[in-house]
Formats: structure tokens, sequence, C-alpha cells
């Protein structure tokens, strides 16, 4: 896995059907490497804290690939990495094979798979339809959250290295389906 983008957004006001919502879910690509810390990426908005961020959900990263599948349903986005709301885009990031867990190095930091990412209505928000989070709890493309053992910056360009791996664990995969089966019925 290799970073392909990395990506901060900012605090953003959204009129949603005559609602307001808060969130930072728009995230663009930066040129300048990110800094990784304990809770969250320095930098990036957290809008609401109980649901991101924090030490499991410190950053999340989402496959490049999967972009492909989701382009199909939305061919009139205007599509950027960081789309997703991902702090990194991969460029290989694969559910099926990572298992919780795992222990990456990656730039200056190191990096502990914790869960797969669940949906909420804000992505729904930034695809302006909301009928995208029912289909991205229809697949197991649901990215990566991770745990940030040691602080630092990465930058687009770094390769994520296995230092630790936890195959006895379930994948993120495995988790996500679990969770979609108990969330959807």
């Amino acid at each position: 896995m290799k970073i392909l983008a990395t990506n901060i957004g900012q605090r953003k006001e959204i009129d949603w059907k005559g609602k307001k919502v808060t969130t930072g879910i728009f995230k663009y690509p930066v040129k300048e490497p990110i800094f990784l810390d304990v809770e969250d990426v320095k930098g990036d908005a957290i809008c609401n804290r109980e649901k991101h961020g924090g030490i499991d959900q410190a950053v999340y990263a989402f496959s490049e690939k999967h972009y492909d599948y989701f382009k199909k349903m939305y061919p009139d986005l205007d599509w950027e990495l960081g789309m997703f709301g991902e702090n990194l885009t991969l460029s290989d990031l694969e559910e099926s094979e990572i298992h919780v867990g795992d222990t990456y190095k990656v730039g200056e930091t190191l990096l502990e798979v914790t869960k797969p990412r669940q949906p909420c209505m804000k992505l729904g928000v930034r695809f302006n339809d909301m009928s995208v989070v029912k289909e991205f709890w229809n697949t197991t493309m649901s990215g990566v959250y991770f745990k940030v053992l040691q602080t630092g910056f990465v930058k687009t360009g770094d390769v994520f290295e296995k230092v630790v791996s936890k195959p006895e664990n379930p994948t993120i995969a495995e988790v996500y389906t679990m969770k979609r089966k108990k969330k959807l019925g």
C-alpha cells in the first residue's frame, strides 16, 4: 500500500434540505506532509467527536481502487481524492486482507488497524445523495481506521510496511459485515 493523497478538510456548514449540517467530510488533497497525532490529523476538522477522531479512529484511510465502483453510480460528481472523507487515499487497501491489530510503519509513524468505517448521513451530504450510505453498507469497501502508536508526518508516496501481522484476528471486511448485519438486521 502506498499513499496516493493526503487529505485535509475544514469545518463546513451545509444547508441540507432545510437543515444546517456541520461537517468536516469535505476533504481535499494537500501537497505538504500531514501530521498524524494520537487522536486526529493536525489541521483536519472533526465536527463530531462522538463519532469521529479519538484514539481508535485517529486516521481514516480509503482505497483509490474503490473509487471506480462508486464512480459508475455517480458519474456526474466532481471526483477528487478525499471524496470519502479519508485522510489517506491508498493505492490498494484491501479490507479482506487487513486484520484488526495489524501494524504498519509509514513515514515517521506507526499505525495499528482498529476498525472499519461505518457510513453516516454526512457521506450522503458529500455525495448530495443519501442512497450512497446504503450502497456503501452493501459492500465491504469500508476503508480502515488506524490508531497512531507513534506520531509523525506522512506524505504522498510513503509506503506502508507491515511490522506486526495479526492473522488470528478478524479482517476489516469480516468486522464490517458483522456490523452491517447488526445495523441492517
